[in-house]
Parts: structure tokens; C-alpha cells; sequence
């Protein structure tokens, strides 16, 4: 190789954009979340219709019909209102969420068996959410600023390539130790979520699938297994239906929305 070619060589490298591979664990598993972020943008609002089931470990299954309005945030973080419809025992049921970017999140429950709105305190929302294998603390949206990160490498699940990256919760009340996040490389969507309890072991199993997109850029996965490895039971989200822009407005997401559900 001449002189020259060597310093066309150097000068097409110092082109090459800085890479993920350039940087520390720590900042290429929050780079891998903020593209997350980024690619989820853009959905306005949304309206599902769900169905769950609950799965006691004993083969008896029950299920549930909720409806789930969500409305995305600019600077503040994303709000959601979930209720419940069927079955009778729990219709009316609602649970509004404000997922907060550099605060702890706010979450009321609205219970028709005794007319009140009460507010979930931060010790409380790693407790189970109406039963189920998901606590309160798993209801609310994704904000990438709430953890810190480190990156742990590759693996492949699924004939797909994902990027490992573990999440530690800045918030000292939260039920997890840390989370790891199997992260798809080309379309930057969570496949699996490992939990782990206060002491370090492994608590629970979300598996995400059935990913359809929406809107040319939003995907969005249609059923949602989450497994509990300590006590065997089992909660399955399966969205029946789920559209976008519907034109609903920060108002729909008010304590006083929440009691208007019931």
C-alpha cells in the first residue's frame, strides 16, 4: 500500500460516524433505549380493546376484558386510563396512569364497590395489578430516563438478533433490582423482559409477540405473556383491536375522567 492510499484509507475512516461499539456499556444501552424512544414516536393516541388471562398454575384460566386508552406526551410522559368491562365482579374497574420523565409516576384506581378514587402510593405499585402476574409499576409507559444502563452483549431469540441491555430503576420504591431488555437490532422493539426481584433473582418473564405495525412506523405487539418463576402463574394480554389518532385530548386522562368510567 502507497503513502497515498494509506491517507485516503485514514481520511475514509475519520468519515465513519461514531459507533455504538465506540462507546462504554453504560452508554450504549442508554443509546439503545433512546433509539427505542425514538422510533416510537409519533402515534398521537391510541384505543385497545384487551382481553386477559389469568392463568392460576393449576390449570384454571379466567379471563377479563379491559379497554385501554393511552395518550402520548411531549416533555411530561405518556398518560393511560385502563378499565374494565367485563367480568361483572370487576366492571368499572379503572386505573389512570401518568408516566412521569423525571419523577415518579402517578397512579389513581377508581373501585365502583366503594365509589372512591384512591391514589397508589409509590411503596405500593409493585404490588399485583388486579390479580394478575403484572404489578401497577408495569402499567405505565416506558421512559428511558428512569433507569440506568449497561449494555451485556448479543444474543439471538427467535432466528432474530437482539441486543441484551440491562435496566436498573432510579426510583428506590420500585419492586425490581433491575430489568433485562432483549431488544430487536433492526426495528428497536423489546421481544423479551426479564425481571428480577429486590434480591436479584429472576422474578418474572414478559414475552411480547404478534407485532403488527401500525401507522408505517409504530409497532405495537398484540399478545403479552408475562410469566411469574416463583409462583407459577401466568397473565396473557391478547389486544383484540387497537387504533391510532382517535382525537383524544389530555382532558380524557382526569381524576374526574376516571370516575366518569364506571
Amino acid at each position: 500500500m502507497t503513502f497515498k492510499s494509506i491517507q485516503v484509507a485514514l481520511a475514509l475512516f475519520s468519515l465513519i460516524p461514531f459507533s455504538l461499539s465506540a462507546q462504554s456499556e453504560e452508554e450504549r444501552g442508554l443509546s439503545i433505549a433512546k433509539e427505542q424512544v425514538a422510533r416510537n414516536q409519533g402515534w398521537v393516541d391510541s384505543v385497545s380493546a384487551v382481553e386477559m388471562t389469568l392463568d392460576n398454575g393449576n390449570g384454571e384460566t379466567y379471563s377479563r376484558e379491559i379497554a385501554i386508552l393511552s395518550y402520548e406526551g411531549d416533555e411530561v410522559g405518556d398518560k393511560s386510563l385502563i378499565t374494565f368491562n367485563k367480568p361483572l365482579d370487576v366492571k368499572g374497574v379503572s386505573l389512570l396512569t401518568y408516566s412521569k420523565i423525571n419523577d415518579p409516576d402517578d397512579q389513581w384506581i377508581y373501585l365502583p364497590s366503594v365509589k372512591r378514587v384512591k391514589r397508589i402510593s409509590s411503596k405500593n405499585k409493585s404490588g399485583p395489578f388486579m390479580g394478575s402476574e403484572f404489578s401497577y409499576e408495569d402499567m405505565a409507559s416506558f421512559e428511558h430516563q428512569e433507569y440506568f444502563y449497561r449494555y451485556l452483549g448479543e444474543k439471538n431469540i427467535n432466528n432474530k438478533d437482539v441486543y441484551l441491555v440491562e435496566q436498573k430503576p432510579k426510583d428506590k420504591n420500585s419492586g425490581y433490582s433491575k430489568r433485562i431488555a432483549w431488544v430487536d437490532k433492526t426495528e428497536y422493539i423489546v421481544l423479551k423482559m426479564e425481571f428480577y426481584d429486590r434480591k436479584g433473582v429472576l422474578l418474572k418473564t414478559l414475552t411480547y409477540d404478534n407485532y403488527q405495525e401500525h401507522l408505517s412506523k409504530i409497532w405495537r405487539a398484540h399478545t403479552m405473556v408475562m410469566e411469574n418463576h416463583q409462583n407459577g402463574k401466568i397473565t396473557t394480554l391478547n389486544t383484540q383491536n387497537l387504533t391510532f389518532n382517535n382525537g383524544l385530548e389530555e382532558g380524557d386522562f382526569s381524576q374526574s375522567s376516571l370516575k366518569r368510567t364506571r
